[in-house]
C-alpha cells in the first residue's frame, strides 16, 4: 500500500521471506517438487560458546503471523513490477494460505544441540516460504530468552526490568520485552509491550527530569508529590551521597528506593545501604542499572542490591544460531508415498536427516539426562521412555493450540528447576546434554 512516495507495510508478513525462497517456489514449480509434502525442521547445530542450555521464545508471535501469511494484491503487483517472480508463480502464491502442520516444543521450554523446537510438514511451495519468517522470530526471541534466563539465575531472585526498548528497533524493544518477562524478568519499562502482553510496566524518572528543576531536592519533592513516597529517585545525577540525603528528605523514610544509574556500582552498593539505613531508609531497595550482564548481576546480587534493569546488554544478546533445513521430501505427489530423508553434509554444516521425534528423560529428581531423537516418518507407535516435547500446534493450517505469555513464563519456570544448579551455572561450560539420535530410530 503505498501514500505518496511512502510505501507502508502491510498487515500480512509473506514478504518476510528473502527472495531466493521465492526463487525455489518458481524453480519448485517448474520441477514439480512445488506440491510434494516436505518436512523442514528448525534447531541449532550449537549453543552460543559457554552457554549450557536456551529458552525456547517466539512461539505464540510465530503462530499469530502464520495465520495471515497470504501474499496481498499489492504485494503480487509489487512481485510483477520489479520481475521477483514469474506469472506461473504469482498464480501460485495469490490466494494461497498456509495449509499444512506444525509441532513445536512448547514456549518458554530448554533447548540444546539439534533439539527439533520446530516441525513444518506442508507442500514444499509453502514451507519453503517460511524459512526467514520462522528464523527471524525465533532466532530473536530466544536470544532474549536465553540471555534473560541467565541474568534471571544471576540475579538470585531480585527482580530485573527489562530496559532495552532504546537500545533495538521499536518493534524489536516490544518483542524483547515479551521473551525477556517469559524468561523471568519481573516487568518492563516499555509501555506498548505492557499494553500488548500484559507484561508490568514499570519506570523511575530520567535524569532531564531532575535537571530540568533548579535543584535535585525540588525535583525528587515533585516526583514525590506526584508518585507518592514508594516512589525510586534516581539519585546519581550530580553527586551519588547528596542525591541519597536528597532523597530521604524528600520521600522520608517511608522512601521506596533509589536508582543508581552509573559508577563503580561494586564499591558504591554498600556505601548507599549504609547512608540508606543511617538516615532512616532502612526498607528503601536499591536498584542498579547501566550496562549490566549476568556476570555483574552474579556479583551484585551477593550484596545489598534489591533489584535491576537491563537493556544494553540484554539486547546485545548472542544468536542462538537456528538453522531451517529441509529434512524428508516426497518423491511424487501421491499422499501414500514414503519421504525420502535428506540432509546436508558440507563440512561444519551437517545436518541429520529424516523427521524427528524427541523425548527426554530424567532421573528419579526430575533432572533432566537425555534428549533422544528418533527418526520417523510419523509418531512412533512404540516411543521410547521419556516425555513427548514436540505438540501439534497447527493442524491443516488452523492454529490448534494458543497460549498466553503467563502460561509460557509459568512453563519456563518449571523446565528451568530440571537442570542441576551447575548446569545453570553463567559460567563457560559444556551444553547440559546433547539431543541424540536414539537406537529405536527405524
Amino acid at each position: 500500500m503505498r501514500r505518496g512516495n511512502l510505501v507502508l507495510a502491510s498487515d500480512s508478513p509473506a514478504l518476510h521471506t528473502d527472495q531466493y525462497e521465492v526463487g525455489n517456489l518458481q524453480g519448485a514449480l517448474r520441477s514439480g517438487v512445488a506440491s510434494r509434502l516436505a518436512v523442514f525442521e528448525l534447531f541449532a547445530r550449537r549453543l552460543p560458546e559457554g552457554r549450557r542450555y536456551g529458552v525456547f521464545a517466539g512461539l505464540g508471535r510465530l503462530l499469530d503471523r502464520l495465520e495471515n501469511f497470504r501474499f496481498t494484491a499489492d504485494q503480487l503487483r509489487w512481485l510483477n513490477e520489479t520481475q521477483v517472480a514469474d506469472a506461473d508463480t504469482r498464480g501460485r502464491l495469490e490466494g494461497q494460505h498456509f495449509t499444512g502442520d506444525v509441532w513445536a516444543y512448547q514456549e518458554g521450554d530448554l533447548y540444546f544441540p539439534n533439539s527439533p523446537l520446530l516441525t513444518v510438514v506442508a507442500p514444499f511451495a509453502e514451507a519453503v516460504l517460511l524459512e526467514t519468517l520462522c528464523l527471524s522470530i525465533c532466532n530473536w526471541d530466544s536470544g532474549i530468552a536465553s540471555s534473560a534466563s541467565r541474568m534471571v539465575t544471576a540475579a538470585r531472585g531480585l527482580p530485573i526490568t527489562e530496559m532495552g526498548t532504546r537500545r533495538t528497533h521499536e518493534e524489536a524493544a516490544i518483542d524483547a520485552a515479551r521473551a525477556a518477562y517469559i524468561a523471568g524478568f519481573s516487568a518492563t519499562s516499555n509501555m506498548e509491550a505492557g499494553y500488548r502482553y500484559g507484561i508490568p510496566v514499570t519506570g523511575t524518572a530520567a535524569h532531564c527530569f531532575t535537571m530540568a528543576h533548579r535543584d535535585e531536592l525540588t525535583a525528587f519533592r515533585a516526583q514525590v508529590a506526584s508518585q507518592g513516597s514508594e516512589t525510586t529517585l534516581l539519585v546519581d545525577t550530580y553527586d551519588l551521597e547528596q542525591g541519597i540525603r536528597n532523597a530521604v528528605a524528600a520521600a522520608g523514610p517511608d522512601l521506596g528506593g533509589v536508582r543508581i544509574d552509573s559508577g563503580d556500582l561494586l564499591s558504591e552498593l554498600p556505601k548507599a545501604r549504609q547512608l540508606l539505613d543511617s538516615l532512616g531508609a532502612r526498607q528503601a531497595h536499591i536498584v542498579l542499572t547501566g550496562g549490566l550482564d549476568e556476570y555483574a548481576m552474579d556479583e551484585l546480587s551477593l550484596g545489598a542490591a534489591g533489584g535491576f534493569g537491563s537493556g544494553e546488554r540484554l539486547i546485545a544478546h548472542p544468536s542462538p544460531g537456528f538453522v531451517y533445513k529441509l529434512v524428508a521430501i516426497a518423491d511424487s505427489n501421491d499422499p501414500a508415498q514414503p519421504l525420502r530423508r535428506v540432509s546436508k553434509r558440507s563440512a561444519s554444516k551437517l545436518s541429520l536427516g529424516g523427521r524427528k521425534w524427541a523425548y527426554r528423560r530424567f532421573d528419579s529428581a526430575r533432572f533432566i539426562t537425555a534428549e533422544n531423537l528418533v527418526v520417523s516418518d510419523s509418531a512412533p507407535e512404540s516411543p521410547p521412555a521419556g516425555l513427548p516435547l514436540q505438540e501439534r500446534v497447527v493442524g491443516e493450517g488452523r492454529i490448534l493450540v494458543r497460549r498466553s505469555v503467563e502460561e509460557a513464563r509459568a512453563f519456563h519456570q518449571q523446565a528451568k528447576c530440571q537442570l542441576r544448579p551447575e548446569q545453570l551455572s553463567i559460567q563457560a561450560g559444556p551444553p547440559a546434554i546433547l539431543a541424540r539420535p536414539s537406537e529405536e530410530s527405524p
